[in-house]
């Protein structure tokens, strides 16, 4: 197959004007410190603390429900019983985990909007993501979730 002098002109001056364009933008990265986030934000600690006091009431209940059925259930219902309870709690916790992802969500795609940032990564003390560059908006978060 062979190309005329116009397609391939055509061809370079696509390729030239991808290039330009990728090259125009350059993408802002910010970056979260996760775990002070967890422990200064007022908003994820009241509901991690209510969140697990929902889960010790409820593993609490449980174990009084299942202690007192004990003597009368089969080994069979018994297990059925244990694991209904591990699945209410089971529950319990994902419901506040997905509560707790939909806060932060919320908070960090505000901050990204205000921030004009393309993306936003927790940088774990451990596992670092960002090792240069970026901007931490970890307080801007914590402000957010006041």
């Amino acid at each position: 197959m062979k190309l005329t002098k116009k397609s391939r002109l055509l061809i370079a001056a696509a390729f030239a004007a991808s290039l330009v364009m990728t090259g125009c933008g350059k993408t802002q990265i910010g970056y979260i410190d996760g775990d002070r986030i967890m422990k200064e934000a007022p908003q994820i600690t009241s509901l991690v603390e209510e969140g697990n006091q929902k889960i010790t009431e409820a593993q609490d209940e449980a174990t009084k429900d299942l202690n007192e059925k004990k003597g009368t259930m089969s080994d069979e219902d018994f297990q059925k019983a244990q694991q209904d309870a591990q699945r209410k709690i089971a529950g319990i916790n994902q419901s506040y985990s997905i509560q707790l992802k939909q806060k932060l969500d919320q908070a960090l795609a505000d901050v990204a909007k205000e921030k004009k940032l393309d993306a936003i990564v927790d940088n774990q003390q451990m596992q670092k993501v960002v090792v240069e560059g970026g901007i931490d908006v970890t307080d801007e978060a914590i402000q957010k979730l006041q």
